[in-house]
């Protein structure tokens, strides 16, 4: 009864908004975690490779959230505060000391934000460039081995569908967590 009397519209919204990027983030995890990426895709089942997973994931989600909207860029943020959220409990989970979290979760978060602007140009641009961002981060951390030609092509082509398939998907769908990624090519 006490909680009425503070609560507002604008605080049930924001209820709202955050439990939607709570059921988006699960969604783009899920993808992300798919075993075909790591099978056939050859992407390292690594924390590394992981990361750069969910981080192209939600470079999907947050390039469909990036319009002039208020409520899309609350959910940018939102969806957002809870991967990092969920990176910071993932952390102190693996033992990593409290001084220590801090610095890292922004070292994620810098990475992430420079994987969006390299995925960005490489949708703009050629196969070429895109395949080269990809390689740079889906594969980055294992030096002395190419990915494969063929999956590297199939994930570009991922890449392109998915950002195609949200860019379609209705704005009220994504507000309400609801998001569907392409299937993954099986090679």
């Amino acid at each position: 009864m006490m909680w009425r009397l503070f609560s507002s519209k604008d605080g049930k919204t924001a209820g709202a908004m955050a439990h939607s990027a709570a059921i988006l983030y699960r969604a783009t995890v899920e993808q992300a975690r798919q075993p075909v990426f790591y099978a056939a895709y050859d992407v390292p089942d690594t924390l590394d490779g992981r990361f750069e997973l969910i981080a192209l994931h939600m470079f999907f989600v947050l390039h469909r959230l990036k319009i002039d909207d208020p409520a899309a860029q609350q959910l940018s943020q939102d969806l957002f505060d809870t991967m990092f959220g969920d990176m910071d409990r993932s952390l102190r989970e693996m033992g990593v000391a409290d001084l220590g979290v801090g610095r890292r979760i922004r070292a994620m978060a810098e990475a992430l934000y420079g994987r969006m602007a390299a995925y960005e140009a490489g949708l703009a641009a050629d196969d070429g460039v895109l395949a080269a961002a990809l390689r740079r981060n889906l594969y980055g951390t294992v030096r002395d081995t190419e990915p494969p030609a063929a999956a590297l092509a199939a994930i570009c082509g991922y890449v392109r569908a998915a950002v195609r398939d949200l860019a379609a998907q209705p704005l009220q769908r994504l507000m309400a967590g609801d998001v569907i990624f392409p299937a993954v090519p099986v090679l």
